[in-house]
Order: structure tokens, then sequence, then C-alpha cells
């Protein structure tokens, strides 16, 4: 210990012995006198809060330029905050035997002193006043670094920088300290580097364990993650681990139901139908655009007809009702991985203690007035709930906003794809004995509207993304919520909704409005009614094709897009900032100026990760009718996510801030919601974006001899339309009475009864999942028994010892006064648990 003092590389301050627990860093400018000044107070102010500083001269540091501020906390000042933050500790071993391992999951584990770093306890809320009561073998490493630098934090938001006799009481807080420049930086050390050879740290085990890449068949070490960084951060990578982990068995399915469709060609009666040259190539279709588009032969959709059929078939039905109960079990599961998780890291009753005491510096300063709070008997403070409801509209007419705009630009890009899809289309023939000429050597001009339009629409969200996020990290701001946890939820639920809109509206317009209103040759329906832009047509393969396109694009580009972001961002910063520093030996680099280049982690880092997270499930749920490799896209990116992310705590970020969660907050909910309505999406995609209901309307209703045989389906799936001078009618897609009849051009009985049928599959499909999914959510208890069990025996050891070392204390109390009144010894008998002490005395 005393070596690493003299070294740079230390985590500790001069002497050797008190450990650095957290770092200020700020350059002294020339004309910095008042930031001088709040410095001077604020760090004068920590000292008398009972924090320990040592400052490193800006001549010691790389740049010349840089001051460090080096805090280390005493012990009195950890018990107290300990005491106050109620902070669990261990008083007892855990006695309580663990499920023995199963030997089949071995090469997946890690060793079990990375996967356990420390013993299994009881723990109960830390009393200063009760300090024997606990296990403390070393006041010095009683507390882990992430609880001594939550403790820190908690002092540095809430200690003030003026001078006592200033009428400014708002000038408290190491944010606006920060926010105003007083500081350059505050944040708590890293162990050693963590590709530092010779380190036996926490962090490098780390690095060595979890953040390479190779390591993605193993387990996570949570309880190390836990350690390390603080709960808040370990609930994320549970969450995501397991995540994971689940999707690996929607993947297995998705891509067998894949498979099906790519084996079964060979039954696709409609689509050789399609591409043959008796049937699909004497079936003249009329244009799918006004002026420029010609007629066409309809066994020019061959391609398209086949590449629609592997993800437009009787698997794509079984799909959508496997992930519909598939999310419930995910969910179900996670509840019962969570609430394992609460218990084993003392998270148990703690939303009620953060509620209470860790109000936001922002609240207590912004709210000047006080009022009785009822529980606690204390003044609090408290916003005027007139201020409260003006803020809180203002905020929703901003998001209300936002998504106009975003519903703007959607209309903007179907105008796009009105306009470019009659340019491609120009480079028909008129001819109506000619095919559709090709864009490419496959490609449609449907499919090539489709795809540019999917691209610039991906552009649009990402723009927006980036301008919204200022926004709705203002509005949140200004509503100034109490807690933590408030404001988190609030921004949660902005940024969700708006995203919502942002990345699945286009995919919802492509499923449920694209082709859908379009009326009939000679009485078409234009955009906005006035425009010569007539709404467009789907894909002649079927709408499904363009759907699994734009979610192909969309999901896809996310994930590259954010991947670049999430590692090459901060790997380049971090290696231009560091650049005079990489010739330096270690001990000459030290810790803080290391860590000082490194990127800051904010208190938005997790949530934007979540938020990652949770537009991706949205994906794999909402449209997986379309596209069944979506979860296998989602599995593969979630094994490079989980390293990735490891690989930038480890080693691209400044270690954050520990701090308490005991679940995912307001994503649990969202999550729900997006479970409740992913199985209404995709009951509506089977019946009205697929065209499996018409194949099976036919089958059993229409087919030639009730054979249940697709022969003849797609003659019957077109409607007729007769063009004069041409000695042959032309055809479009649609169930409709032909010219001459008595009611020319009108929809047809079998149209009513496929619609019918569609009413109906959405009604018994819907009915069906939720049924199974309320079944499974009932048979499955949120908590294991095994854990109910845990906690009410800590609970019961906790009033046991209590009692006992209550007792013990009264008998020693009692001792002493005899002794001092009389040399008799008196013999003190065990009291009775619920015997009155008061008796005794």
């Amino acid at each position: 210990m005393h070596l690493m003092g003299r070294r740079k590389d230390s985590v500790f301050f001069r002497d050797g012995k008190r450990r650095i627990d957290f770092i200020l860093s700020y350059v002294d400018d020339r004309d910095g006198e008042r930031k001088q000044e709040r410095r001077k107070e604020y760090e004068a102010n920590l000292k008398k809060a009972g924090l320990e500083l040592e400052t490193e001269d800006q001549s010691e540091s790389d740049d010349g330029k840089t001051y460090y501020v080096k805090i280390h906390t005493p012990w009195d000042v950890l018990a107290t905050y300990a005491d106050v933050l109620k902070i669990k500790v261990p008083f007892k071993a855990n006695d309580i035997p663990d499920i023995p391992m199963n030997w089949l999951f071995t090469p997946f584990r890690l060793p079990n002193h990375i996967m356990n770093p420390e013993p299994d306890y009881f723990t109960s809320p830390f009393n200063k006043e009760k300090i024997d009561f606990f296990l403390i073998d070393d006041k010095e490493t009683f507390f882990p670094p992430s609880v001594r630098n939550r403790i820190v934090y908690y002092i540095l938001a809430r200690c003030a920088y003026y001078k006592e006799d200033s009428d400014d009481k708002n000038k408290k807080g190491i944010k606006r300290l920060l926010n105003n420049g007083t500081y350059g930086a505050a944040f708590p050390l890293h162990d050693v580097r963590s590709y530092y050879p010779n380190s036996e740290s926490e962090r490098f085990s780390l690095y060595k364990h979890w953040a390479r890449f190779f390591s993605f068949f193993k387990e996570q070490p949570l309880n190390l993650i836990r350690k390390y960084y603080g709960e808040k951060i370990g609930i994320y990578f549970a969450w995501l681990g397991f995540y994971t982990e689940m999707l690996f068995f929607a993947a297995v399915v998705g891509l067998i139901c894949f498979l099906y469709g790519l084996f079964t060609f060979d039954d696709n009666v409609w689509s050789k139908e399609i591409c043959s040259e008796e049937i699909g190539g004497n079936i003249i279709m009329c244009p799918l655009c006004d002026k420029t588009c010609g007629y066409w032969k309809l066994n020019s959709t061959c391609n398209s007809s086949w590449q629609s059929h592997m993800f437009d078939n009787v698997g794509t039905v079984f799909f959508a009702i496997f992930m519909g109960i598939w999310v419930t079990l995910f969910l179900e599961f996670w509840k019962r991985r969570q609430a394992r998780l609460e218990y084993e890291w003392d998270l148990v009753d703690f939303e009620e203690e953060q509620q209470q005491l860790q109000l936001r510096p922002e609240y207590e300063i912004k709210c000047t007035s006080r009022r009785l709070n009822r529980v606690t008997q204390e003044m609090e403070p408290y916003f005027p709930a007139k201020s409260q409801c003006a803020r809180t509209f203002l905020s929703g007419a901003t998001v209300i906003f936002w998504i106009s705009l975003i519903i703007a630009c959607i209309i903007g890009v179907i105008a796009y794809r009105l306009a470019v899809y009659a340019a491609f289309a120009s480079i028909m023939k008129d001819s109506p004995t000619n095919n559709i000429h090709m864009v490419g050597s496959l490609i449609t001009p449907q499919l090539a509207t489709s795809v540019t339009a999917s691209c610039i629409n991906f552009v649009i969200i990402m723009i927006l993304n980036v301008m919204y996020e200022r926004v709705a990290i203002w509005i949140t701001d200004m509503e100034i919520p109490k807690t933590h946890l408030e404001y988190e939820n609030k921004l949660t639920v902005k940024m969700f909704l708006f995203q919502f809109v942002n990345y699945y509206s286009s995919c919802f317009y492509v499923a449920f409005f694209k082709g859908k209103f379009v009326g009939r040759p000679g009485d078409y329906i234009y955009m906005f009614g006035w425009s010569k832009l007539r709404n467009e047509e789907c894909d002649p393969g079927g709408c499904l094709i363009e759907l699994t396109t734009q979610l192909v694009i969309v999901m896809a580009g996310k994930q590259v897009w954010g991947n670049i972001q999430e590692a090459l961002v901060p790997w380049l910063l971090n290696w231009w900032g560091s650049r005079k520093a990489r010739s330096h030996p270690e001990s000459l680099y030290s810790r803080w100026e290391q860590d000082h280049d490194l990127q800051n982690f904010s208190h938005l880092g997790l949530f934007y990760e979540y938020l990652e997270m949770v537009i991706q499930f949205g994906f794999i749920t909402l449209f997986v009718a379309s596209f069944p490799l979506a979860p296998l896209l989602a599995l593969l990116n979630n094994i490079i996510e989980v390293r990735v992310d490891a690989w930038k705590f480890t080693t691209q970020f400044r270690r954050p801030v520990a701090a308490k969660a005991h679940s995912i907050g307001a994503w649990q909910e969202i999550l729900n919601g997006v479970a409740v309505f992913s199985v209404v999406t995709n009951a509506f995609i089977v019946a009205f974006t697929s065209d499996m209901i018409p194949r099976l309307v036919y089958m059993y209703a229409y087919s030639p001899d009730n054979d249940l045989s697709m022969k003849g389906y797609i003659n019957n799936s077109l409607s007729v339309f007769n063009i004069s001078g041409f000695s042959e009618d032309n055809r479009y897609r649609d169930y409709r009475y032909p010219p001459g009849h008595e009611k020319q051009y009108t929809h047809t009985m079998q149209f009513w009864h496929i619609l019918a049928a569609k009413l109906a599959f959405i009604i018994i499909m819907e009915h069906v999942v939720f049924m199974v999914k309320f079944f499974v959510a009932w048979m499955i208890p949120d908590v294991p028994a095994e854990v109910k069990a845990r906690v009410k025996r800590e609970r019961y050891l906790i009033q046991e010892y209590l009692h006992n070392y209550e007792v013990e204390n009264l008998k020693i109390q009692l001792s002493h006064r005899n002794d001092d009144c009389s040399s008799n010894p008196v013999d003190y008998p065990d009291i009775p648990r619920r015997e009155v002490l008061s008796e005794c005395l």
C-alpha cells in the first residue's frame, strides 16, 4: 500500500493509507475570481461536513493546467450517512443452503470467486448506535467503494458554496458548480487500469471475464458488477442478459418458421400460377399510377411473389401466436428473476426509502415553500399545485407538437413514395404485351420506391431523435420532479412515447394503411383528395413483403448505427483526448488523470441503454408476423451489445456514481403495454396485411369441386375492368363484380366473406392468446417461494438478534449500576422476548 502511495497510478492519498473516494477537477482561469471564491467556500463546507481533501497542483498534471481535488471519507462520516441512507450491511452469515449448481451448465459458468466475490450474509439497515451488532472486520473495507462514492456524492450534491451570512441560500450542489464551470468534472476513481496485467483489481476481473467478446457464451458476473458499479447498473445488465437468453428461444422458432417458408416453395400453387406463361402471362394488369405507368403482365411479379411466400405462410400465423405467449413468459420469468435480485442485493423495501430520503437537490433548491409531512411530521419542500399544473400542461403541449411533427414527416415520405414511384414507373413500356421493366435485375419499381423511402425515413428518424432528446430533457427539468426516480419515470414516458411514434409510424402505415384505400380503376382515391398523387398500392407480391423491407431497414439500421455510436465514438474521443499521455509510463500517468481523460457517463446514460433495447423489443413483438427472423437479428445484436456495453463501462467511461434501484422502473410497465399491444397488431397484420385469410376462404369455400386446393386462386382474387379499344379486359387486385353485371364494380359476396373471416380471426386469435397469457401469468408467481422464505427468515433473524442485542446491553448496564451500589453479585435470568423491559429497571 505504501509502495502504491509513492506511485502516481494510485487510488490513495500521498500517505498511501487514505483511499480516494472522489475526484474534483478544475482549471484556474485568469478571470475566474468568482469561481475561486465558490471553490473556496465549497471545499471549506466539505471539510466541515467531515470530508478530507488533498489537492494536486496544476504543475503535477499532464497538461500543466488542471488541478485535482482528491476526497477521502473518514469512518465517522461513512457511518453517519450509512445510517441516514439506511444502507444494509451484514450482521450474520446466511445459513440457508443454495441449490447445487447443475453440471450441465458448467461450460457457461465463471469461477465462483468471480461470480460471488463476497460471502452471503443476512443484512440489516446500518445503525451507528449499534456498531458492534454488525460484522465489522475492517472499517476501511467494510463499505465497498461503490457505497463510499454514493455517500460522497450525496454530500457533494447537498453541500452549499455560499458564506454563512449570505442571503442566497440556493447556491448548493456539485451539479450547479459543474454547470457554471466552477469545476470541470466530478467522478469516483476506477481501480487500476482494466488491462494492467499484474492487477488483481475488481476492474481487471470484470475486463477479463466480462468485457471481452469471446466471453459472450459465459454468464455475467452480476454480483461483481453490482459490487463495483452499484445496483442500478447491475439491474440493467441482469435484465439485458435475461432478455438475450430468452431471445434465443424466439430466434430458434422464428428461424424454423422462415425455413418452413423456404422449403415449401413447391407447395406454393399461387406463385406457380403467377409465374406461368399460361396463367400469369395472359393476365394484363391495370396501371399502378396515372399517366406515366403502363399496363403490365402479372407474371412479371414472379420473383416478388416467391419472396413474399418466405414470410407469408402458415408458419407466420403460428409464430405470431407463439410470440404472444413468449412475451408473457419473458415478462413473468423476469419478475421472478428481479425478485431474487431484490433479495440478494438488499433492495427489498427500498423504494419507500428512496422516495422519502433522496429528494433531488434541484427540487429542494427551487421549492421555497414548506409544509408538514403527515407521515414524518417534519417540514418538507413542496411545489404549489397551480404552478405544477401549468408546467405539466406546457410539457404535454410540447410533446403533442413534436408527435405532430413526426406525423407530418411521415406524410411527406408518403408523398415522396407516390412521386418517386411515378418516376420509376416511367421506364415502363406503354404496350400491354410487355413486362414491367426492372430497376436492376430483381427489384420492381414498387420495391425500389419502398427501399429508398425507408432509408429516407430512417435518416429523418435519427435527426428527430437528436432534436427531441434535448427538448424532452428541458421540459422534464421544467416540471421539477421531486425524486430521481420520478424524474427518470417522467423522462422515460416522454422519450418512449416520442420514439414509439418516430420509429413505428412508418411500419404502421405500410401494415395498416398502404394499399387499403386506393379505390378502383375509374374511381381512384387521391392523396388529400385534391392532389394529383394517387394513393399507392401494395407491391404486386403483397404488402407484407414491403412491411418486411421497412422493418429490416429501420431495425437493422438502428442497431448498426447504435453500435457505431456506442463503441466507436467513445473510443475515438478517448484516443484523441489521451494522445499526449500515451507515451507516459504507468507510474507517471496518475490514476485521476487517466480517468479524467475517459468519457463521462451521464446520469441519463443508462436511460438511453434501456430505451434502445425497449425500442428493439417493440420491433420483435409488434411486427414479428411480417418478419420471423427479427428475433434472430435482435439476438445477434444483443450478444454484441452486452460485451460492447461491458467494454465501454470498464475501459471507455469514467466510473459512474453508484446508485440503487430495485427494478427496471417505468420500463416494466412499458414492456407490459407493448406486450399487450403486440397481440393486437400481429392479429391485424395476419388478417389485413397478409394474404393468409383470403387464401383460406378460397380454399374452404370457393375452390373448384371443394377439393381444398389453391388451384385457380390467382384468377379468383383479381377483378375485371373493361378498357374500350382493347380486345382483352384488364385486371386489378380486388373482389368486385365484372363490367356488365347489374352490380358492376361493387364488392362481391366473397369480399364480405373474407372481411368476416378476417374479423373472426382477429377476435379468435386475440382471445386465445390473451387467455393463454393470463393463465400463464396466473400460474407463475412473481416472487419465488424460496425468496419469500428467505425474506421472512431474514426479518425474523433481525428481530431475534436485535432483541438479544438489546437484552445483553441492558444486562451490562444493570451490572455496572449494581457494581457501583453493591459488591454483591447478582444473577440475571434470561429475559423473555415479550417481557416489558421497563419492569427490569
